[in-house]
């Protein structure tokens, strides 16, 4: 079997608004297939995508027939990102969502009335009109019939049992998988499963779906993702191409940042969201390694009476640290969201490293968006010999 007649998955991972670098490597690796003279067919039978990621995965997806006009397509949209967009920021509407969680916080004890609950910082309701308008799900029977697409996973979040779902739609009958707290369901996918997955915890509200356990709420998929990459080896994938959404490792002999005071509300749901969505990719990409060099060991022979067989990897993440791009740009972001930051002690105007991290989720801005696509597509411009061994292409 040639490297090119392997299934090759595509995995793209949470992360907000930093899933505007996806987009980047994405056109830039498109580009080098046009230059190696390959023809315009989908590379990528198995697409998974968690948050962000989901929502990219899923236009690439529902376009697998046409991979390369989708993928500008969705260039587009990013390319012209404003907040409004995703979540609703004019000042009657923050007071609804974030001053509500500010009001609870210092009087919802005294109050005690349970409509006053909120239920998110942010209303993410003009996402789901923007995702009904790019993404058409009833077209995935269709393409899978004619072979474009094998499969599609979205991963989510159940918060009431505290398990990490993977959803999938395929052709092919594959029979849903259980591990340790991580489940797998064969369904007909749909604009809820991706409200589910790119529901950022605090941020965004949660979605309703029928899961494996019956009805259940559901979460951003990074949370409790222990194994990022295992939906598309369970769905055949026999090569696989990672795109991150943060770096995977600091460089060497960095200073550690001098502690001034207390850290704040911003700083520390930064510091938690970039766990959610980060660190599972590099403890999986590091497993995934080790079983690779194991069955290297390990003869054919006995390779072949084992379930585990190697994975050609290829993990593309950013070069720089998109928190300190975000801090660049975070003026930009509408005043009542900068208000809400205040409030949270991530004013853009301070210009704390610290409340970078939080504002690079929620900066859905084009300045930011531009620059994480160029950036994208740099750092697959740089690894365009890998590129081309990983897919077989011949320049």
């Amino acid at each position: 079997m040639t490297r090119d007649s392997l299934a090759t998955g595509l995995i793209l991972t949470g992360g907000g608004a930093r899933a505007a670098y996806q987009v980047g490597v994405l056109q830039e690796i498109a580009a080098i297939r046009r230059a190696c003279g390959q023809d315009k067919s989908n590379p990528f039978p198995i697409i998974c995508g968690t948050s962000s990621g989901a929502i990219n995965a899923s236009a690439l997806a529902c376009g697998a027939d046409q991979f390369d006009e989708t993928l500008e397509a969705l260039v587009d949209v990013w390319h012209r990102f404003r907040v409004e967009h995703v979540y609703r920021s004019d000042v009657l509407d923050m007071i609804r969502s974030g001053a509500r969680w500010v009001s609870w916080l210092t009087l919802g004890w005294l109050l005690g009335t349970r409509q006053l609950r909120p239920k998110s910082l942010l209303d993410n309701s003009p996402l789901r009109e923007l995702l009904r308008s790019r993404i058409d799900f009833q077209r995935l029977p269709e393409l899978m019939q004619k072979s474009h697409l094998q499969a599609l996973a979205i991963s989510a979040s159940n918060y009431t049992s505290g398990e990490h779902v993977t959803f999938y739609q395929s052709h092919v009958d594959i029979q849903p998988w259980t591990r340790n707290l991580r489940l797998a369901m064969r369904c007909e996918l749909n604009h809820d499963h991706l409200l589910a997955s790119s529901g950022i915890p605090f941020v965004f509200p949660a979605a309703r779906l029928e899961g494996p356990r019956g009805l259940a709420w559901f979460g951003d998929g990074a949370m409790r993702q222990t194994a990022p990459i295992s939906p598309a080896i369970h769905l055949g994938a026999q090569k696989i191409l990672v795109i991150g959404a943060g770096r995977m490792q600091e460089p060497q002999g960095l200073a550690a940042p001098t502690v001034t005071e207390y850290p704040s509300m911003a700083s520390i749901a930064g510091h938690a969201l970039s766990s959610i969505f980060l660190d599972a990719l590099s403890v999986d990409v590091e497993r995934l390694q080790r079983i690779n060099h194991t069955l290297s060991l390990i003869s054919p022979e006995n390779q072949a009476q084992s379930s585990l067989r190697p994975i050609d990897l290829l993990v593309i993440s950013p070069s720089q640290r998109l928190d300190e791009i975000a801090l660049r740009h975070a003026h930009k972001l509408p005043g009542t969201v900068q208000k809400l930051l205040q409030i949270m002690g991530g004013s853009p105007q301070g210009q704390s490293a610290q409340s970078g991290a939080f504002i690079s989720y929620l900066l859905f801005e084009s300045f930011y968006t531009q620059e994480l696509m160029a950036l994208g597509r740099a750092d697959a411009r740089a690894k365009a010999a890998e590129i081309q061994t990983f897919f077989g292409w011949n320049a």
